[in-house]
């Protein structure tokens, strides 16, 4: 259609410039756009533009400083024939973005240097380090070696298996906080666990019964106290890998047991009895005939064989649950991996010597320990070895769960004693005669709640204890003369609600300023994994 044609002659020069002036619809706030239309006077596209930078200035002004006059100059500029650029720089000067954004301004004092590292970290998305594929090398992370020459410095691959199987140990933690009763009827049937990795299925629910004697003359005045003196609880899970991609990656398909640590105050009262007492041999038939016969501290041995009203004993549970995986999955390459936290661990000890010889073709055997007590003499720690039970225990330096109980506290001290002729002859007397001669068994690796960038120097006993800061530590571990891996990928947000008042206050500021407890209450999904006790 022809406007022309339908106006009149003498209104068509009118019209057009006004449409000249409406078809510049580009603002002069967004430069880099660029338009077909023609520009509007020039006279009338300098003034607007000064009007919206004044507004503009007005508006980003801070209240104590007076407005600024409409009519004020410009300021003079380099290239007045570059529009665009020109105006673009004057205009992103004038929003002043620090003060519109106060997170952006730049923190000398944070460390980590990048804000989005720190921002991923403090974050509860947690981004995992690459599972690499084990394939024929899986016995070598399972122990067939002892771990040689994988801990200092840290194998890449061994690492993420060992936060791996700690995860588990949360899930288990978790698992209990969420029901910590239990009645009979629960008993007979599994209890739900929220597992951290979904190729993995719960077959089994474990419980252990603490069992606390008292004197005769109490049970005779006051036979009613039964429930003061044994509690039987759900202590951990036995979980098998079903999905195929990851048997694959393995190597094997893979049987986890998981054992949270101590719990409740029956519990509590089991790990103070730290008297060692001998511990039955293969068939049942008393203690090994063995110059030094194996002993395990009675608290201990007490969970694993004592049997609840409803429920057997933790022993004969995880013996009937592994025997009928065996059965199932027979013909394929299985392994078995024991993991535990604190009374967790040196349950975890004990299981293991119990599968070790319940079967003649038993899987290959290997327990990952975070933070455990020591659990037997050296003649238990002989058997264990001798039963081909390989015991990987993850200590830190600043917990002191890891030196109780025994009287010898220093297990370098002891191995330079021995190495001598006189001193393994007293250290011998010793073990034997001695109810407090404990030892460590299997290889160790050792991390600092000191290497840490985010926890303090002298964090108390709960941090150094804590599951949590175990992971945090383990996954930061480099070597014992490196510092902590710049690329950490855990998240610090469990580290900063169990143990705020251990990290440094730069990072608990700083997860204050990106307002996390926010994200968390506007729907985000919340973490499978309680804290740990302490």
């Amino acid at each position: 259609m022809q406007i022309g044609a339908t106006l009149p002659a003498h209104n068509l020069q009118v019209f057009q410039a006004r449409r000249s002036v409406f078809e510049c619809s580009g603002s002069p706030l967004n430069p880099l756009k660029r338009t077909s239309f023609r520009k509007p006077p020039e006279s009338l596209s300098t003034e607007m533009t000064k009007k919206h930078l004044s507004n503009l200035e007005r508006l980003l002004q801070k209240q104590s400083h007076p407005d600024p006059p409409l009519d004020r100059p410009e300021p003079p500029r380099n290239e007045p024939n570059i529009e665009g650029e020109t105006r673009s720089r004057g205009i992103l000067e004038g929003l002043s973005l620090a003060r519109v954004w106060p997170e952006m301004k730049a923190a000398e004092e944070m460390s980590p240097r990048n804000l989005n590292r720190l921002q991923r970290l403090l974050s509860k998305s947690a981004e995992y380090s690459p599972r690499n594929s084990l394939g024929s090398r899986w016995r070598e992370y399972h122990g067939s070696n002892d771990w040689a020459g994988m801990l200092d410095p840290l194998d890449e691959n061994l690492r993420r298996e060992v936060v791996r199987y700690g995860e588990f140990i949360q899930a288990a933690y978790h698992g209990f906080h969420s029901k910590p009763a239990t009645s009979p009827e629960e008993a007979q049937r599994p209890r739900h666990v929220a597992l951290p990795d979904r190729s993995y299925r719960v077959t089994k629910s474990l419980y252990a019964t603490a069992s606390v004697g008292l004197p005769k003359w109490v049970d005779e005045v006051a036979p009613d106290l039964g429930w003061m003196t044994q509690r039987t609880s759900w202590v951990g899970y036995v979980a098998v890998c079903d999905d195929r991609r990851e048997i694959q990656r393995m190597g094997r398909r893979d049987i986890v047991i998981a054992l949270r640590g101590t719990s409740t105050c029956l519990e509590w009262a089991e790990n103070v009895r730290d008297i060692l007492v001998p511990i039955a041999a293969a068939g049942g038939d008393g203690a090994d005939r063995q110059p030094q016969p194996p002993k395990v501290e009675c608290g201990f041995l007490s969970l694993l064989k004592t049997r609840g009203e409803h429920v057997p004993s933790l022993a004969d549970s995880v013996i009937e649950e592994i025997k009928r995986l065996m059965e199932k999955y027979k013909g394929e390459s299985l392994s078995i991996t024991i993991t535990g936290h604190s009374l967790g661990a040196a349950l975890a000890l004990l299981v293991g010597d119990e599968l070790s010889t319940c079967a003649p073709d038993m899987p290959s055997i290997a327990v990952f320990s975070f933070g455990g007590p020591r659990v037997g003499n050296r003649g238990f720690a002989n058997r264990l070895e001798s039963n081909n039970v390989k015991v990987l225990r993850v200590v830190n330096s600043q917990d002191l769960v890891t030196r109780v109980p025994g009287m010898f506290v220093n297990e370098d001290l002891d191995k330079k004693l021995r190495a001598t002729a006189t001193g393994g002859r007293i250290l011998d007397a010793l073990d034997n005669n001695m109810p407090w001669a404990y030892a460590h068994v299997g290889a160790e690796l050792r991390v600092d709640t000191k290497m840490s960038p985010f926890l303090k120097p002298d964090a108390d006993v709960s941090c150094c204890h804590d599951l949590e800061a175990y992971l945090h530590l383990v996954d930061g571990f480099l070597a014992s003369n490196c510092p902590f891996r710049p690329n950490a990928k855990r998240s610090l947000w469990k580290l900063l609600n169990e143990q705020r008042s251990n990290v440094k206050r730069l990072y608990t500021s700083k997860a204050k300023g990106l307002r996390l407890n926010n994200v968390a209450n506007n729907g985000m999904a919340m973490s499978n994994c309680l804290p740990s006790p302490s």
